[in-house]
């Protein structure tokens, strides 16, 4: 395994996690954004106003978008695991 195949796959790992954790990131940053504005606007400043409803959405995401992210982990995985067998030495 040489420096290039190393880089490939770290490239690869890294893509795949920010690909796999972008719905969640944003529905809570989404969500984050209009609970504030909310709060700021009515002057409300209770935590658990703005922690509930990031926790509902973010498992709301997982659910909907939780099939796309396992076929893209698999997906990396099945990669990995082909590169792996294809080294020489």
């Amino acid at each position: 395994m040489n420096q290039t195949e190393v880089i490939g796959i770290l490239k690869d790992a890294i893509l795949t996690i920010i690909t796999v954790s972008a719905p969640m990131l944003l529905t809570a940053l989404l969500v984050g954004l209009i609970i504030s504005v909310f709060m700021a606007a009515t002057q409300i400043n209770e935590q658990t106003l703005s922690f509930v409803p990031k926790i509902i959405a973010v498992f709301v995401a997982l659910i909907i978008c939780g099939p796309w992210m396992l076929t893209k982990l698999v997906d990396f995985t099945s990669r990995l695991f082909e590169r792996m067998s294809n080294l020489s030495g």
